[in-house]
């Protein structure tokens, strides 16, 4: 079991390698291993390519036989864009798959085993199924829910603020926050902005980190109002809507979830954080903490929205963990209003 536990953490490591670029896709990595050595390694690197497991077993070649091939994601079963990654498995001549966690796809979920089980290959399920399971949380929510997962992020003082009263907020946080925002850009299929951070701002929306990045997010503006002509992203075709309740939030996130967004990454202001919140479809925060004080009762607070009648009413967050991020610091959790759990 140590062994399995070691060999998937190198499928996992393969699989980053595909981190924002394998979307509607998983991120998925494979090993095979013969004699305790790695003979062949590969993962997804974008949808509509061969998957992780054909890239390994085409390094391995004739030494694919009776090896065991160790695989961050139950290997698919079905026609798609691609074949069947057990069709694959069987013709190379494995003999055992160490999987990291079940496809919840339901046209692959648990089947897949099944097939290489009937044919007569050792299965060994959930080796650091957790951690698989996080790498591709967007997925697995988009293809149970058929809607994105959706992260809110913002850049704040100490004391909560996100601008001054005029509305100045670049930049409150430091490069290396700046760089890890590039990242959960690289991650997301869209991003949403409200139309003040917009008309102040002009932001791009962009990766601009590595540059040339090849898969640009679907930029989205949470506005009622038409966007200025000249700005950087009705240049680049934004879509606006403004969603306030529950069930207009839900049908913008379905519309989205057929246009195949997993993720969608709310970068802000306030009123927009405070309507998706309260409309309870925020499943993740990143609040990325800048140690400064801002003060002022007309600064701009990190969340907005209506007051809170008293404090049993603040939404709460789960699974919290703190870590610096170059000056700064960065707090994360997920809502348990939308995962039903404390």
């Amino acid at each position: 079991m140590a062994d399995d536990r070691t060999w998937m953490r190198r499928a996992l490591r393969l699989a980053r390698r595909g981190w924002g670029r394998t979307s509607p896709n998983p991120m998925v990595g494979a090993v095979v291993v013969r004699d305790g050595m790695e003979v062949g390694a590969g993962y997804h690197h974008r949808a509509g390519t061969p998957h992780a497991e054909v890239h390994a077993l085409h390094a391995a070649g004739e030494q694919a036989r009776e090896a065991t091939i160790y695989v961050t994601l139950e290997p698919c079963c079905t026609h798609g864009r691609t074949p069947p990654c057990t069709e694959a498995i069987l013709k190379a001549g494995v003999a055992r798959v160490v999987i990291g966690c079940v496809d919840p796809n339901p046209d692959h979920a648990g089947r897949g085993v099944e097939q290489l089980q009937v044919a007569g290959l050792s299965v060994t399920q959930g080796v650091l199924e957790a951690e698989c399971l996080t790498l591709n949380e967007a997925f697995l929510w988009w293809i149970t829910q058929r809607r994105p997962l959706v992260l809110l992020k913002m850049a704040m003082t100490l004391d909560g603020k996100i601008a001054t009263a005029a509305g100045q907020s670049q930049w409150i946080t430091g490069p290396g926050a700046r760089k890890r925002v590039q990242r959960l850009r690289q991650w997301c299929d869209a991003i949403m902005v409200g139309g003040e951070t917009v008309r102040l701002d002009n932001p791009s929306l962009t990766v601009r980190m590595p540059k040339n990045w090849p898969r640009q997010p679907l930029p989205l503006v949470w506005t009622a109002r038409d966007l200025p002509p000249d700005c950087r992203v009705a240049q680049r075709g934004a879509a606006t809507a403004k969603p306030t309740t529950t069930a207009e939030w839900v049908a913008l996130l379905e519309e989205l979830g057929r246009r195949e967004v997993t993720a969608l990454l709310l970068e802000g202001g306030g009123e927009l954080a405070a309507s998706a919140l309260a409309a309870r479809v925020v499943n993740r925060v990143a609040f990325f903490v800048a140690p400064k004080i801002l003060g002022g009762r007309e600064s701009r607070p990190v969340v907005g929205g209506a007051n809170r009648a008293c404090l049993d009413d603040a939404w709460q967050l789960a699974q919290t963990r703190c870590e610096r991020v170059g000056e700064d610091f960065l707090l994360q959790g997920i809502c348990t209003d939308v995962y039903g759990t404390d």
